[in-house]
């Protein structure tokens, strides 16, 4: 089922999700539907629990082709239940990011170029890997909305964050 994405300024999306204790559920699993279902629909590389409204350490990414991402590496698709990320060095990168909570906009967005996230997928089977790049902003991108954080909380120069029709006349970014 498609499910409403909250918008930035929803106090919803500022609260630290709860962690997840029991995996397999009946409602874990239709939760993940749900959200693959949206995620789809609206052409997202990744979603998180409490963009539809559940307050549950649970974000779900991955990119093969996508429209609004059409440069992007990809990145296989991924339940990622309770998530820890380490960055692996010092290294970081600024590229743009765009959420589906902040439609119609994009921001230039410092983010570790290198990490190792571990975690569990829906079965509660582990989960442990190092990526880099867009793998990496992609997954630090959705595990900042299980600590309430949206992506221009992090722009570095709010010079450098708009909207995707005025940053990039011409393009065809939809609407975020």
């Amino acid at each position: 089922m498609i499910r409403e994405v909250l918008r930035m300024g929803d106090p919803l999306l500022l609260r630290r999700a709860q962690e997840v204790d029991r995996f397999a559920t009946p409602d874990l699993l239709a939760l993940i539907a749900d959200m693959r279902d949206t995620m789809a629909h609206l052409d997202g590389a990744g979603l998180a629990a409490p963009q539809i409204g559940v307050p549950l350490r649970v974000v779900i990414f991955g990119v093969s082709a996508n429209p609004r991402y059409p440069d992007a590496e990809a990145v296989p698709e991924t339940v990622l239940i309770n998530p820890v990320i380490e960055p692996l060095d010092d290294s970081m990168d600024e590229a743009w990011e765009g959420c589906l909570s902040v439609p119609g906009m994009r921001g230039l967005v410092p983010r570790c170029r290198r990490i190792r996230y571990r975690g569990m997928d829906e079965h509660g089977v582990a989960i442990d890997r190092t990526v880099q790049d867009f793998h990496a902003r992609v997954v630090q991108h959705e595990c900042d909305h299980l600590d309430g954080l949206l992506y221009p909380m992090r722009i570095a120069d709010l010079r450098n964050f708009g909207f995707s029709a005025a940053l990039f006349p011409g393009e065809d970014l939809a609407d975020d």
